[in-house]
């Protein structure tokens, strides 16, 4: 017997980041945007905790207990007293270190394709909770839709959403640590009053009525300077992207993946090839919104 879910990619419309806390993190106001690019990661019983991976950028997946993936299925058995014993196979095709939450999504699948193959049969709350535990972005990646992260993101209203939205995400050629741009971001923010972090007003009307052209017009992300203050780069790919016609240009959460929002499919599909062309990243992939989050298969 195995398990297999399905869990999809995010992008952040709104990303505003408060100054560091005593702890480390930083409050945020996270609006998250599923989007149609997935993982799926398999669970099988075997003699012991196990993971193998496959897919684009396998080879930078810790195949160790410090994946996500791993983690979730130890913080399910040592909550429910069991063993660990399974074999978690992921199929990759989020981008790896893209700032589009593949290793939170791998720990939400984990966690309930865990929780279904040991029959365990946790409620929602409880596996938001470990969820919670294991990274900001995980328990997004378990519910899926559009919401509102608070705290460090992991906090999660849900959001309604009035339309589809249709993303081109283009790939770099390098990854960027989230830890590094978080501490870029307070660097750059040294000597200057950083204002609590609210959801706009705009970005949640924009996706309430489905309306892409309102949307362009209201995401932001606090965390776009430092990206681009470590990875300059990135500054190329996003004129290419406006030059193609996107409505809007950004990089996705803390990078390095930038996306672009189109108008509709057909534009997405220019806004693609176009980037495909122009020399500044290293592929690129196309995906609507929203998504539903972590389902079995």
């Amino acid at each position: 017997m195995s398990v297999t879910v399905r869990v999809p990619a995010k992008v952040n419309v709104q990303l505003a980041v408060g100054a560091a806390r005593p702890d480390g993190y930083h409050d945020l106001a996270n609006v998250f945007l599923a989007v149609g690019l997935y993982d799926e990661v398999t669970a099988t019983p075997a003699e012991e905790l196990r993971i193998t991976c496959e897919g684009p950028d396998a080879g930078q997946v810790p195949l160790d207990r410090t994946n996500l993936a791993a983690r979730a299925a130890l913080a399910l058995a040592e909550r429910y007293g069991r063993e660990p014993a399974v074999h978690l196979h992921i199929a990759k095709d989020i981008p790896v270190a893209g700032g589009m939450a593949g290793g939170s999504a791998d720990g939400a699948a984990a966690l309930v394709a865990c929780d279904a193959l040991w029959g365990i049969g946790a409620s929602r709350e409880e596996l938001l909770e470990i969820c919670a535990e294991l990274g900001s972005d995980v328990p997004f990646s378990l519910v899926g839709g559009a919401a509102l992260g608070t705290g460090r993101g992991e906090r999660l209203t849900p959001l309604e959403v009035g339309g589809a939205f249709h993303w081109v995400f283009a790939m770099a050629g390098r990854g960027l640590s989230t830890p590094a741009v978080f501490r870029e971001f307070d660097r750059l923010a040294e000597g200057r009053d950083i204002p609590e972090p609210t959801a706009s007003d705009d970005v949640l009307r924009a996706l309430a009525k489905g309306d892409p052209d309102a949307l362009a017009a209201a995401v932001t992300n606090d965390l776009q300077p430092a990206a681009l203050s470590l990875f300059p780069e990135l500054a190329e790919t996003l004129a290419a992207g406006r030059a193609a016609g996107a409505l809007t240009a950004l990089v996705s959460g803390s990078g390095p993946t930038t996306a672009f929002l189109a108008r509709d499919e057909s534009s997405a599909a220019e806004v693609a090839e176009a980037l495909r062309t122009s020399g500044t990243c290293r592929t690129v992939r196309t995906a609507p919104a929203p998504a539903a989050g972590a389902t079995v298969v």
